[in-house]
């Protein structure tokens, strides 16, 4: 007797345990995934003239031969005004 009242006792403590993890399945289920970060816009990349470093379009100094990174190499690759 006492060893189908342990049987019994096991019997439901599985249901309820199966019960419970059906439960926690489903409402993982529902559950909406985050929507998705918006991705930039992608980054124009120049190299400079003088040096051959890469900088975003945005950051280099125009010139009458090409871009550079900063004012210094421009100043530095021009031809001089006549």
């Amino acid at each position: 007797m006492k060893y189908l009242l342990v049987l019994v006792v096991v019997l439901v403590a599985v249901h309820i345990w199966r019960k419970n993890r059906r439960e926690t399945l489903e409402e993982e289920a529902r559950r909406q995934p985050p929507p998705p970060r918006p991705v930039p816009a992608p980054v124009t990349m120049v190299a400079c003239r003088h040096c051959g470093t890469h900088l975003p379009r945005a950051d280099a100094v125009e010139g009458t031969l090409g871009l550079y990174c900063s004012a210094e190499h421009h100043r530095l690759n021009e031809p001089a005004p006549r």
